[in-house]
């Protein structure tokens, strides 16, 4: 199966091998001191350390040779193809390897094969495997199958392939891509060695009626008429002249309504028809035109997902104003609406309760007014509304990158006080909704109790509820959570009392909320007690607010414990969710009274964030500044909403506290003189904020604050010139021309922009954005392509409305326009691509044939012909894998290195070799020590001499004979060594003491002492 050799990338190198006999002449000489064998290891190092350099410079490479085969499959999931056929291919695939690769007579047992299936992208659906296993009929990655991308399949292919293998590809398709180059990607492939086989899908000629388009102005004047085009295409069998009858209507919609403006029965011939209708707009706005075809037979239309086709136009008018106001406070601002439309200014009022949904609702509008409208909104757990997050961030990507202005009218319900704190609004106006300065604005607490552990998805809707109470209070606000895991406990701020300030720990608290997990809390009492004393540790607070969620059934609390929380102050709302029967709670609702507070019935969970939005507000009351006598705000600075404003504006008895952003674009136009800090006294304010602008006004339109302004001269001026101040400006659309195109995904936005005399404006700074159906912001790039035409282009592969706000730049007004993507372009491919099937089939590997095309189709009626085409047939050549082991030579000739020199440098004695391959042999064999025969004769001898040597030792230091009478020692020794036993000697005892030894010292010792007294 493998076949391994070496091979050189540079071998010219090689011949520098040829100076090995120069080396070992200079190296014999020169080791000559090293004697025999030590010269020959040293030369023989050197020789080896010499090779492997040369053979890393000549980059030699471990080369494998393999004829195994990968086979990779590419089946087309797209909806060009019917059901039918694609479940079809599965089948295919299991028959093509059970008949060619799992034979094993031909030797392909080991050859790997995997399927990718593709739409828009492709996916693995079985990867590479060499065992036998069938793919199920049908395909389990999920795809986009709206569109055909064979190249992507090619391209994820390819990377899929091993490199021990050949490389085939398999491709099962119509050949009808709309999506990349599948030629280009084709041919980069079979230069790498990939071949490609080819098995169309044959698609069935049947009758195909499409509505190809419907063509509109993309701007329209108010009450000008215009002609509507619809273009509808009738692909009938060759041969056939078949005219299919069936209805044509035109349908016209808007933010509000759909209405059918044409309803008319036709005919369509096979070949293009096209059907021109006239239409006229009184009402401005932005409309969205669809055609649609309904066949009197549907047998004569093979899909209806092509008989549907959009466009869209935006008529232009005067300017239009939305006013929203609190839905359960309606008319408060009817004074102001009529005022305004007095000064022609057209306006809508629609309650919170039925908002916007989509970006393309706004669009119509000029200008929106938030009308001292809160966040959330309602009085009970059935009727409270709100703001969503989608929603707030649709107002402030209107006004950011659409330039549509945003006013906010103050009032007790709104900024910081309706709980707009923290939101994405906040961040559009010019002024913050916080307070941080205490000796402003007192601060507040709050506790959230959680236990509503039996409801279902519990966990979910308490980590909501407490993550939007934490968002709306203020940085000096305190907040506690009390919790019940297997005792009642602080979530945070256990060794500080519970209650902590929000500014430094809102990451954490949400970060804890995150991850907490609520139990069943059996009792209220202790989880109350805990709040009384948290509270009562924080006496500076202004407000303090507990909110309780149970289904009830706790042990309910004590009545002393509830008067010591309203002596501190405290008032408790409670929301009842239902787990054990009917909703609601005697309990519950004693809480609730004895306080002060709100009690809640809640049906849906859904509505539990909207009524812990409207609870946690009753902290940012203190935000109202409220003072009697009225006083009177000065003018800052001059601005066009204030020009003709003579004399000032009326006193005021109240609005509400902000804090004034530090931005060189903030203008304050209107200050309280009370509170005396200038950071906080604002009262009318505006910037730009994108390509729109801002207004805001702290105090309201004379309802309750401002109520003296109601009759004031220069009431009307003041709010009419804030309104178009702040509105879109009108876009010049004499001077520019906006042309949208869509092909392949994509949409490409072509401007064409003219002066005065008709002469091409060129350098501009042009930009865009744009707001995809799913409310995705897409950057669009603008650049100039020739003169006074300028190109961008952006993807648009969903199905809807598009917005497209282009920027010419040099401060002029943004253009706004869009684009309907329709239906795929799966839909309208009605017949095989033969003709880019058979160039993917004639295109040869590399030094290879070319792949095959199985001329019948895919047609599991006829196996024979289907399978004829053996995908593992042995055509290619081997695969070949190349690994450089240079490095692998230079860390061997490295180490050879050091083994020279040591051989060199060291003299090892190997007179320890000899001894220890004798030990190993006897150890090895197994042979017996021989035990030595006691010598006792011979050690007697040595004593002998070793005794004689110390006598004589001795006599030479004292220069003196020994006496002739004195024993002889040697006599005494020998004759104790002719008593002593040859086997074992006997123990020596002391000798004992002569009567002359122990009478005196000895002779010896007589003639030293002798010596030095002399």
């Amino acid at each position: 199966m493998f076949n391994h050799s070496l091979a050189f990338d540079s071998p010219s190198y090689l011949l520098l091998l040829l100076l090995l006999p120069v080396m070992w002449w200079l190296s014999f000489a020169g080791l000559s001191g090293l004697g025999r064998w030590r010269r020959l290891i040293a030369l023989t190092l050197r020789t080896l350390v010499f090779s492997a350099i040369v053979l890393a410079l000549a980059d030699v490479q471990y080369q494998r040779r393999s004829d195994k085969l990968a086979v990779i499959y590419l089946l087309d999931q797209s909806l060009s193809i019917p059901i039918e056929q694609r479940l079809e291919m599965g089948k295919y695939v299991n028959a093509s390897i059970e008949e060619h690769r799992n034979d094993f007579s031909n030797n392909t047992f080991e050859d790997r094969y995997a399927v990718i299936v593709f739409g828009r992208d492709a996916g693995v659906e079985m990867p590479l495997v060499d065992v036998g296993i069938s793919l199920p009929p049908r395909v389990e990655t999920i795809l986009d199958p709206e569109y055909s991308d064979l190249a992507t399949a090619i391209q994820r292919a390819k990377a899929m392939f091993p490199f021990d293998a050949a490389k085939r590809i398999v491709l099962v398709t119509d050949g009808n891509q709309n999506l990349g180059n599948a030629q280009r990607e084709a041919k980069a492939a079979t230069a790498t060695g990939v071949s490609i086989d080819v098995v169309p899908v044959m698609l069935v000629p049947r009758s195909e009626v499409a509505v190809e388009k419907i063509d509109v102005p993309a701007n329209a004047r108010r009450g000008q008429p215009f002609e509507m085009r619809v273009v509808l295409g009738n692909d009938a069998p060759e041969g056939s002249e078949r005219a299919v009858a069936g209805k044509l209507r035109i349908i016209r919609k808007t933010a509000e309504r759909e209405e059918t403006i044409v309803t008319q029965e036709i005919v369509v011939p096979p070949g293009k028809r096209v059907f021109t209708i006239s239409e006229e707009i009184d009402q401005p706005d932005f409309y969205t035109y669809e055609a649609r075809f309904s066949p009197n037979d549907p047998a004569a239309d093979g899909m209806t997902q092509n008989n549907v086709a959009s466009a869209f136009s935006h008529v232009r008018g005067k300017g239009q104003v939305l006013l929203i106001e609190n839905w359960d406070k309606q008319g408060q601002f009817d004074h102001l609406v009529q005022r305004l439309r007095n000064e022609d200014i057209a306006v809508s009022v629609t309650p919170s309760d039925r908002l916007f949904t989509s970006l393309a609702e706004l669009q119509r509008y000029d200008c929106v007014v938030l009308a001292n409208v809160s966040r959330s909104t309602g009085t009970d757990g059935d009727n409270v509304s709100s703001f969503s997050d989608d929603q707030i961030s649709m107002l402030v990507r209107n006004t950011r990158e659409m330039g549509c202005g945003l006013i906010m009218l103050g009032g007790p319900d709104t900024y910081g006080a309706g709980g707009w704190t923290n939101t994405e609004l906040e961040k559009a106006m010019p002024v913050d909704f916080e307070i941080k300065n205490t000796k402003v604005v007192p601060v507040g607490a709050l506790v959230l109790m959680m236990h509503a552990g039996e409801m279902p998805r519990s966990n979910y809707w308490q980590k909501r509820i407490a993550f939007e109470s934490i968002k709306i209070l203020g940085s000096r606000d305190y907040c506690g959570l009390i919790q019940w895991s297997g005792t009642d406990q602080w979530l945070w701020g256990q060794s500080k009392g519970g209650l902590i300030r929000v500014g430094p720990n809102r990451k954490m608290m949400l970060a804890r909320t995150d991850r907490m997990t609520i139990g069943d809390m059996p009792q209220f009492d202790p989880a109350l007690k805990m709040a009384a004393i948290a509270f009562a540790g924080i006496p500076q607070t202004a407000v303090k607010h507990m909110i309780i969620i149970s289904d009830g059934d706790p042990t309910p609390s004590k009545a002393a414990t509830l008067k010591r929380l309203k002596q501190l102050g405290v008032k408790i709302s409670t929301v009842a969710v239902g787990s054990h029967g009917p909703i609601g709670s005697t309990e519950m609702q004693r809480i609730a009274s004895t306080t002060g507070g709100k009690y809640y019935v809640v049906k849906s969970p859904k509505a539990l964030p909207k009524i812990y939005q409207r609870e946690a507000r009753r902290i940012a009351r203190p935000l109202v500044y409220e003072r009697d006598p009225p006083f009177q705000p000065t003018i800052v600075s001059q601005h066009e909403m204030l020009q003709g404003i003579e004399g000032g504006v009326p006193p005021i008895s109240g609005f509400v506290l902000t804090t004034i952003k530090e931005n060189p674009l903030v203008e304050v136009l209107l200050q309280s003189p009370q509170p005396t800090t200038e950071k906080n006294s604002t009262v009318l304010a505006t910037w730009t904020y994108g390509a729109g602008k801002t207004v805001a006004l702290t105090t309201d339109a004379g309802n309750r604050w401002a109520n003296r302004w109601a009759n004031w001269d220069g009431y009307d001026k003041l709010f009419s010139q804030m309104v178009r101040w702040a509105m879109r400006p009108t876009s010049d659309l004499d001077h520019y021309s906006v042309a949208t195109s869509v092909r392949d995904g994509k949409t490409q936005v072509v401007i064409t922009a003219m002066n005065d005399e008709d002469e091409f404006l060129n350098d501009q700074s042009m930009s865009g954005s744009v707001v995809a159906p799913d409310m995705a912001s897409i950057p669009l790039r603008i650049e100039q392509t020739a003169p006074g035409r300028y190109v961008g282009e952006f993807p648009s592969d969903l199905a809807g409305s598009y917005l497209i706000v282009v920027n010419p730049g040099l401060g002029r007004a943004p253009i706004r326009t869009g684009v309907n993507v329709g239906y795929s372009a799966e839909y309208r491919d009605i017949e095989t691509n033969m003709a880019l099937l058979k160039s993917l089939a004639n295109m040869p590997a590399k030094n290879g044939p070319p792949g095959m095309l199985v001329e019948a189709g895919l047609d599991l009626s006829q196996p024979d012909q289907l399978l004829a085409a053996n995908p593992f047939r042995r055509d290619l050549q081997p695969a070949i894998a190349n690994q450089s082991i240079w490095p692998w030579l230079i860390l061997f000739g490295s180490c050879l290195f050091f083994a020279d020199v040591f051989v060199r440098r060291v003299q090892v004695n190997f007179d320890w070799l000899l001894p220890l391959l004798g030990r190993t042999r006897d150890w090895v064999l197994r042979r017996e020590k021989a035990v030595p025969v006691p010598e006792t004769m011979g050690r007697l001898r040595s004593r002998k001499r070793e005794i004689s040597e110390q006598i004589e030792g001795r006599r030479a230091a004292t220069r003196f004979e020994e006496p002739v009478d004195r024993p002889e020692t040697t006599d005494a020794v020998a004759q104790a060594s002719a008593t002593a036993k040859p086997t074992q000697p006997l123990p020596q005892k002391p000798a004992e003491e002569t009567p002359d030894q122990a009478a005196g010292p000895s002779y010896t010792e007589r003639l030293l002492k002798a010596k030095r007294q002399v």
